[in-house]
């Protein structure tokens, strides 16, 4: 499936993928794009199938998210890119290393999920299958701080211009398929491709508090990727580009621009 595609930067310069997470989609890495990568960088962020502007028919497995993924982005004319994935997005490019590592010039994961314990999937699944509906675009803004009292307002508030979607007269949902997310959660349960088959220098960007990003799994990371892989904690949640936007963007950069092979 080619997926809708979001893209700043030139044409000619080197190519840059971004991979959202789950209810997410590409615009979400605008900021980081037009501020810190598009004078460098061919920026290319599509929305996964099931969410955004993209067709959001199943199957919503890992293997169909990164074949769209490939086939949107060999259409765009990229094999070989920078590849930057926030939580499940990070997950497809582990997905990618395991199967095609040669596509990866560098990886930079944002607080990936990695694979989820069982028991924080259920929690995660179970909640977002409750229907979303809210009764304005303020009551959508608020329901989203609530829940994520660390995200600064100005994103969320660019959030709902990208993404919220007006349904029946008077009611407001998110532009994402709910059916996918819940499957999404289970899929991460999955166990991810062993560390040592990401051979691409990589940065990962961690929200230390928020945990999602397990003391274990940093430590067999380290273990098997040593010198390649950088590692920088962040504060704030999950969003590390909107809760820690400086600190996340500041590494990003910091990566990207040291010459080391």
């Amino acid at each position: 499936m080619l997926l809708h595609l979001h893209e700043w930067g030139e044409r000619a310069a080197p190519p840059l993928v971004c991979l959202h997470g789950v209810t997410g989609h590409g615009r979400r890495f605008r900021r980081l794009a037009e501020e810190r990568l598009a004078e460098r960088f061919r920026v290319l962020a599509p929305d996964l199938r099931g969410h955004g502007r993209s067709d959001w028919e199943p199957p919503w497995t890992l293997g169909a998210n990164l074949v769209d993924v490939l086939e949107t982005v060999a259409a765009a004319g990229v094999e070989r890119a920078v590849w930057l994935g926030h939580s499940y997005g990070g997950r497809l490019i582990l997905e990618l290393a395991g199967l095609e590592p040669d596509r990866i010039e560098r990886a930079v994961l944002l607080d990936p999920a990695i694979d989820l314990l069982p028991h924080v999937a259920f929690d995660m699944a179970e909640d977002h299958r409750r229907d979303r509906v809210f009764g304005s675009v303020d009551k959508a803004i608020d329901a989203r701080l609530e829940s994520s009292p660390t995200t600064p307002y100005r994103f969320v508030e660019e959030e709902a211009r990208e993404h919220l979607v007006e349904g029946r007269p008077g009611t407001f949902r998110w532009r994402y398929c709910q059916s996918a997310v819940v499957f999404a959660y289970g899929e991460l349960c999955l166990p991810a491709p062993p560390p040592e088959t990401l051979g691409a220098p990589t940065l990962l960007v961690h929200a230390e508090q928020f945990g999602l990003v397990r003391d274990e799994q940093l430590e067999a990371y380290r273990a098997a990727l040593g010198d390649r892989l950088e590692t920088v904690p962040v504060p704030g949640g999950h969003m590390v580009i909107w809760d820690a936007y400086d600190e996340t963007a500041d590494a990003v950069v910091a990566f990207l621009e040291n010459p080391r092979p």
